[in-house]
């Protein structure tokens, strides 16, 4: 229950409305300070056809008594919303999409466009990311939508690198992965994008994918609404959740299941459960220059020594901890910033690379993320990018920073807040990767489904962490 005294405070915006009886009931409130009325200004800089500006009807919601009744209703279109719109749709459920944003603006949008498989651990979420690829790249093509399957490399400029790049790929022959470690003259004739200054080796996975993160999330809601009826609903803030009831800043909607897919925007409905997680918001900056000249491509997804620090693929190499080693001590500022350096092409040529992760300390996990972008972390990730890729122009045309939500310990983040009402989220930098996968299956379990492949149910308490809460009145 929500205490009285939680209602009244300033900087929040406490939501009432009368159940059957007439009596005022609380709905959860919705702090403003969470409230990002800024953030309509980014990443409006890709033209668009009317049609792919506003895929769908802005329209409210109809009058009381009137209101349509929908099997599900999906709070948030970015990855995860989208992805349980369509692991919904396909089941020939009737299905909204509720948005707070005119298109979504969050981590979905802010990030390489990477379907990055090679991230994830050997065994069930290397599989799970795989899987995940199989659903985007069916959707993509049904779409119409750019992307290309082009694989990626880790390139190794250090000896240390090369013999954790060794290590993993015959951990993951030996599991039954098709992984090609490949020497440094076949390297360069996979990518011109290589510095072949010093390059020792490197490993190619051929399953690794490249989409245009904001492409994607403007251009498949009108594809999702026009080939599976899912009805979207932009520019409409969720206040609150009673039961089926789902109360906007245009009215009220009414659904059989809600799924809460909001990301770390979850806060602002359930800010008790994520604090209960201990979960906690990662911000990261971005950089993208303008498209190459003359048809220069990359080829495949670029990554350098300093990525196999941060993805879990990897930490079972014995080499790693000596890698670590050296990294602090020759620059320590990639780890206070939490820096690893990517590349990827999207269609138009331009390249992303990135990134940096920073948090707030334990004791403030929901602190203020600072909304300014740091300098000397800029000019880190383009000083290393220099020494593992050349490119006809590395002149920087965009920077922006992303935030996601991440759990302490487990992959992402599901339960049953209430009845009917299932959160999922905490799913960290794997969102692009891992959501058609997840989303596939969340749907799964959650209906009920036998017989469905559910790669997840013989570890739920490593990785998914789902578990029953009682229902907040």
């Amino acid at each position: 229950m929500i205490n009285s005294n939680d209602r009244i405070t300033i900087g929040e915006m406490d939501c009432l409305v009368r159940n059957r009886a007439g009596s005022r009931r609380p709905l959860h409130h919705v702090p403003i300070s969470n409230i990002d009325f800024a953030s309509k200004l980014v990443i409006l800089d890709m033209p668009r056809s009317e049609e792919e500006s506003n895929p769908v009807s802005n329209s409210s919601p109809v009058p009381a008594g009137t209101r349509p009744q929908f099997d599900d209703l999906v709070v948030g279109a970015g990855v995860l919303g989208l992805a349980h719109a369509y692991a919904l749709a396909r089941r020939g459920r009737k299905v909204l999409v509720v948005e707070r944003h005119a298109r979504a603006l969050g981590a979905s949008v802010r990030n390489f466009g990477m379907i990055w498989p090679i991230g994830q651990t050997l065994g069930a979420n290397m599989n799970l990311g795989l899987r995940s690829r199989e659903i985007w790249l069916e959707l993509l093509k049904n779409a119409g939508i750019w992307h290309h399957a082009g694989g990626s490399l880790h390139v190794a400029h250090h000896e240390d690198e090369a013999q954790v790049l060794t290590e993993f790929h015959a951990q993951a022959v030996e599991q039954g992965y098709d992984l090609e470690l490949i020497n440094a003259a076949e390297t360069l004739r996979h990518s011109q994008a290589v510095n072949p200054q010093g390059l020792k080796l490197s490993l190619y996975s051929r399953h690794e994918a490249a989409v245009d993160p904001r492409e994607v999330i403007a251009t498949l809601p009108g594809y999702l609404q026009k080939a599976w009826g899912v009805r979207f609903e932009f520019g409409q803030m969720v206040r609150g959740i009673d039961g089926h009831r789902v109360v906007t800043s245009a009215g009220e909607w009414t659904a059989s299941r809600i799924w809460v897919c909001a990301g770390d925007e979850t806060q602002i409905l359930y800010p008790e459960i994520l604090t209960r997680q201990g979960m906690f918001p990662c911000k990261l900056q971005m950089l993208r220059t303008a498209a190459q000249t003359d048809g220069w491509k990359i080829g495949p997804h670029l990554a350098g020594g300093l990525t196999l620090r941060h993805y879990t693929s990897f930490a079972g190499c014995p080499t790693l901890a000596a890698l670590k080693a050296r990294v602090a001590r020759e620059t320590p500022l990639m780890d206070t910033y939490g820096i690893h350096v990517m590349a990827s092409q999207n269609g138009r040529g331009e390249l992303t690379i990135g990134d940096s992760h920073e948090y707030n300390p334990p004791e403030e996990p929901f602190g203020p993320i600072s909304p300014f972008n740091t300098q000397i972390i800029d000019q880190l990730i383009m000083d290393y990018l220099r020494t593992i890729m050349v490119a006809p122009d590395l002149e920087i045309a965009e920077r922006w920073f992303g935030v996601y939500l991440k759990h302490p310990t487990k992959l992402w983040f599901e339960t049953a807040a209430e009845p009917h009402v299932e959160i999922l989220t905490g799913i960290g930098g794997n969102g692009m990767t891992l959501s058609m996968g997840v989303g596939e299956q969340h749907v799964a379990r959650v209906l009920g489904e036998t017989g469905s492949e559910d790669a997840l149910d013989s570890r739920f308490s490593q990785n998914s962490g789902r578990q029953a809460i009682p229902a907040l009145a």
